[in-house]
């Protein structure tokens, strides 16, 4: 209904995303983007979905812009480790979930249902996440 509503346009693009309609996935997300004023968690939504879709350099870039922007304010693991699992790189997607926990990143409170993270759920160190937060038995 309001299309300045950044958030309006992330909950449009993350559908489009696990359905693999990347193209309109990214332009959802980069609106997001742009209407936030670029909120780290908008470009972590949208770097997740440029590795998804095979554009793998602006993926990098993502995860360049987000360190680069947490010399200047808070950014949470939790957005480099969305890309991460993007690429399918769960070494790096893992190490970076485990510091989302220790910073107690409040996105991580969505890890056991998100389902831009089920490429990890096999791993048993994703397991072990999960029961430290108190979400597995």
């Amino acid at each position: 209904m309001d299309p300045s509503f950044a958030m309006g346009h992330w909950l449009l693009g993350l559908p489009y995303e696990q359905k693999a309609m990347y193209r309109e996935a990214i332009a959802e997300l980069q609106g997001a983007l742009e209407l936030s004023k670029g909120s780290p968690y908008m470009l972590g939504a949208l770097g997740h979905t440029y590795a998804l879709s095979g554009n793998r350099q602006r993926a990098r870039q993502a995860v360049a812009d987000l360190q680069e922007l947490s010399k200047r304010r808070y950014v949470s693991p939790f957005e480099t480790a969305l890309i991460y699992t993007g690429f399918g790189d769960k070494e790096r997607a893992l190490e970076w979930l485990e510091r989302a926990l220790e910073d107690q990143s409040w996105g991580m409170i969505f890890l056991k249902v998100d389902p831009r993270f089920d490429r990890l759920r096999s791993d048993s160190r994703f397991a072990g996440l999960l029961r430290r937060m108190g979400l597995e038995p």
